[in-house]
């Protein structure tokens, strides 16, 4: 459960906490996967090796396995500073390197970044989760989700343009300069610095006191396989408390279920919108000013929306509630994948001061309703994640329901591709959102334990 924070911290400082370590949080995903894609690209880096920015990128998804170390060694802040001190070093070591050929050192700086871009998730995710209370987990992950959204493009589309105006290698010491800032405002203001609740120790104390843990470091230098199976076996006992504790909610294994597939839909769907756009011959600008620029202030919108709502009403009504918008969102795709849809104009724009109108076909209409509802959607699902997560285990509980959404959202994209093939646009369309159904049948047994968890409220330590 989230802890009680002290009570001179307000509301809005906290949700002011939240933007800053989540605007964090999303400068290196926009670096990788916008940022260093058009450098690559531009290097002339053949396809198949740019490729290769997508697997340094299963950093993201593989945080859980290391995720017990955020929990039983360290300070939020420690780990936090020392992932944003990494990837400051990383950013330097990438700007010599600018303009030479990407060699195997190139390489190398983008995956110990991306490395320690997961680690500062990690450690932001868990921070927050320990000194939000849970009626706060609806409005701090609309917050969340605009903030993020905003550092991922400042240091993606940002850096683009930052780069042709004063080339590469300013612009990638310029991130780093915004990294350091943030490095500072993390040490510099206590509401960055908070401690963990006592109680939260506990997991990890028994291993401390017994002088295990640090014997198992040390063992690493010395008899490296002997320290390894020390580290090991802690961190496999460790677990199975993450677990027992995990195991106390009732249904678990529904909540794991419906975790898998409430997104189900829209992952789906996604990965196949853009391919959708291209085979409607609409250009890259149309493409990169609706799906893209709109569909982010659509999304950032969407967000804060869910987040008063969740705020408001709950989160299991808002995962009903905004659940469907999600869900039905996905058949405006649908409808502007229909014969002779595609291409009709809805109306036409005239925008004051512009002698030129602009016609407005059903994709934008569906593109801006999909991001809006996506970003509805966002914030009572992650804030049902964190609800559910003990305080003493939050970075490593955290991880794994990440974990478990990001894998079916993989999973899922992977088969959009197939669906598209077999079943054609539309028809793909249309299942993707019946796809998105079967999530509310599970909520009798998911809503109980949501209500159990905001009756018992922020006070209560343990599940």
């Amino acid at each position: 459960m989230p802890a009680n924070p002290p009570a001179n911290l307000s509301r809005s400082l906290k949700f002011l906490v939240v933007g800053v370590l989540y605007f964090a949080e999303g400068i290196p995903f926009g670096f990788i996967i916008t940022a260093m894609n058009a450098y690559m690209a531009g290097q002339g880096v053949p396809p198949e090796k740019i490729g290769i920015l997508s697997l340094l990128g299963l950093a993201w998804s593989l945080k859980f396995f290391w995720s017990p170390l955020v929990d039983l060694t360290g300070s939020r802040t420690s780990w936090m500073v020392g992932a944003q001190v990494t990837m400051i070093l990383c950013l330097l070591g990438l700007s010599f390197l600018v303009g030479r050929p990407v060699t195997l050192w190139f390489w190398v700086l983008l995956g110990v970044l991306c490395v320690a871009s997961a680690t500062q998730d990690l450690a932001v995710d868990a921070y927050t989760i320990d000194f939000l209370e849970t009626r706060e987990l609806g409005m701090a992950n609309g917050i969340r989700s605009g903030a993020y959204r905003v550092g991922s493009l400042a240091a993606g589309s940002g850096l683009l343009i930052l780069s042709d105006w004063l080339g590469w290698r300013p612009a990638l010491v310029g991130i780093g300069v915004l990294l350091a800032a943030l490095v500072v405002t993390i040490l510099a203001f206590r509401p960055f610095r908070l401690p963990r609740p006592p109680e939260a120790l506990a997991a990890r104390s028994a291993a401390q006191e017994s002088g295990l843990l640090l014997e198992g470091f040390h063992k690493l230098f010395s008899a490296p396989l002997q320290g390894l199976s020390m580290l090991s076996n802690l961190a496999v006992s460790f677990i199975n408390q993450v677990f027992t504790g995990l195991a106390r909610h009732p249904h678990l294994g529904v909540i794991i279920v419906f975790i898998l597939i409430y997104k189900a839909g829209d992952a789906l769907m996604g990965i196949m919108v853009i391919p959708f756009w291209k085979a409607q011959q609409f250009t890259n600008t149309e493409i990169g000013a609706v799906s893209g620029i709109l569909g982010a202030v659509a999304t950032t919108l969407g967000g804060f929306l869910g987040g008063w709502f969740t705020t408001r009403y709950g989160i299991g009504r808002g995962l009903l509630v905004l659940g469907l918008f999600q869900a039905v969102s996905n058949l405006g795709y649908w409808v502007a994948a229909l014969p002779g849809v595609g291409r009709s104009a809805v109306c036409t724009l005239h925008l004051p001061f512009w002698d030129q109108s602009f016609p407005i076909y059903p994709i934008y209409l569906a593109s801006q309703g999909e991001s809006f509802s996506s970003g509805l959607g966002y914030a009572p699902f992650m804030a049902f994640m964190m609800s559910l997560c003990d305080k003493r285990f939050s970075a490593t509980q955290y991880a794994f329901f990440v974990f478990l959404a990001v894998l079916s959202g993989r999973l899922m994209g992977f088969l959009g591709g197939f669906g598209v093939k077999y079943l054609g646009y539309a028809d793909f369309f249309f299942v993707t959102f019946l796809v998105s159904l079967p999530a509310f049948a599970l909520l009798p047994w998911v809503l109980p334990v949501i209500r159990g968890i905001e009756e018992r409220g922020s006070g209560v330590s343990g599940q």
